[in-house]
């Protein structure tokens, strides 16, 4: 069965980038800063690629932002994505209304699955895909991984670790939990996040990049979805965590209690 896919690509900042707090607090720095797709929606991305390879269907993939935001879906595209949606916006969002507006977009789509990266890397949330899946009334596997390693294989060979049952009506996701793995097997339409553990993403190569060029991107203002774009969650100020302090070293054990008991009072 050939699946319809939208995967998201969020412009985050480029974490080799050195990120500052203005002032003021209101915000960080921007002068200086790289910016790249969320590395967890890349993951996502290549995994729809594979499932596209796989079984057939199509790729959107889809980000929210200003013109800006277009540099994410271009390099998806690259990667070998069909088409992409702008949802043109400015100004902060958090993940409630993030996942509204991927929800009218979902509506507007019908995709037969929804990947995201399990959490972004510029505010770590790990929420717009547990909404998504709510609104939309729709199973979810969330923290997606897969049991064989990243040199398997499997990996060399570029087999999606998500798969597709033979009825072509169900996916069996394996995620990550705490102490190992479990594996779910979703009806479709479903919602799955990705982890780090998924797939190596592949480089977009030369003659991706040109034809990304001339692929379909869809401008979709984010107030023509009908969506009250007020972030539910306010950040009120910003501050850098306190410097870490050098490291010491100490000559004997009975110096290192010392150090523990009487200075540090952590025995």
């Amino acid at each position: 069965m050939a699946l319809k896919i939208l995967v998201t690509a969020k412009r985050v900042e480029d974490p080799e980038s050195k990120i500052r707090v203005k002032p003021d607090g209101s915000g960080i720095v921007t002068e200086g800063v790289n910016y790249k797709m969320n590395p967890f929606d890349e993951i996502a991305v290549e995994e729809a690629l594979r499932l596209r390879e796989a079984h057939g269907g199509e790729v959107v993939v889809a980000s929210i932002g200003g013109d800006k935001a277009q540099t994410e879906i271009r390099a998806a595209l690259a990667m070998g994505a069909d088409r992409g949606v702008l949802v043109r916006h400015e100004g902060p969002l958090d993940p409630v209304v993030v996942s509204a507006l991927l929800a009218r977009l979902c509506e507007q789509e019908k995709p037969d699955l929804v990947l995201l990266g399990k959490q972004s890397i510029d505010d770590d949330q790990n929420q717009a895909g547990q909404y998504l899946a709510a609104r939309l009334g729709l199973p979810q596997g969330t923290f997606a991984s897969k049991k064989e390693g990243l040199e398997s294989e499997a990996e060399q060979k570029k087999q999606p670790g998500l798969k597709l049952g033979a009825s072509g009506q169900a996916i069996q996701v394996v995620r990550e939990v705490d102490g190992g793995v479990e594996t779910l097997e979703l009806d479709l339409p479903a919602v799955v996040t990705v982890d780090l553990r998924l797939n190596k993403p592949r480089f977009a190569s030369l003659p991706g990049i040109m034809k990304a060029k001339k692929k379909e991107l869809k401008d979709l203002p984010a107030a023509s979805l009908g969506v009250d774009l007020t972030p539910q969650v306010v950040i009120r100020a910003l501050a850098e965590p306190p410097r870490r302090q050098g490291g010491l070293k100490v000559a004997d054990v009975d110096e290192l209690w010392k150090k523990l008991h009487v200075d540090a009072k952590v025995l």
